[in-house]
């Protein structure tokens, strides 16, 4: 799956929580060290995560579950690193400040 179809419902699942486009771009980049305006849309959300500039080596702190799965005990990397990101969102959905999103 390419990161334009899936970047667009990260928007959309947190503006319809009243947050903004801008605070879903600074989770991103707090994770992946992405400037979400120079990412290259057709690239695949793995090559997403696998050519990211900077994993933020505080992710580790990322607790919670996610479609019912606890984000620390996923062992596929690609897959845990999604999920943080899901979380990610998921918190910024739920009006969580962020400075507490950005660990």
């Amino acid at each position: 799956m390419k990161v334009s179809k899936v970047y667009p419902l990260l928007v959309q699942k947190a503006e319809r929580k009243g947050r903004t486009k801008d605070e879903v771009d600074t989770v991103i980049s707090w994770l992946t060290g992405y400037d979400m305006q120079e990412v290259d849309q057709d690239m695949t959300y793995g090559d997403f995560f696998a050519n990211a500039p900077a994993m933020n080596p505080r992710a580790s702190l990322i607790k919670g579950k996610v479609c019912g799965i606890s984000v620390e005990t996923i062992e596929d990397p690609l897959m845990q690193k999604i999920r943080q990101l899901d979380k990610l969102v998921d918190e910024l959905a739920k009006g969580k400040p962020m400075e507490k999103i950005l660990r």
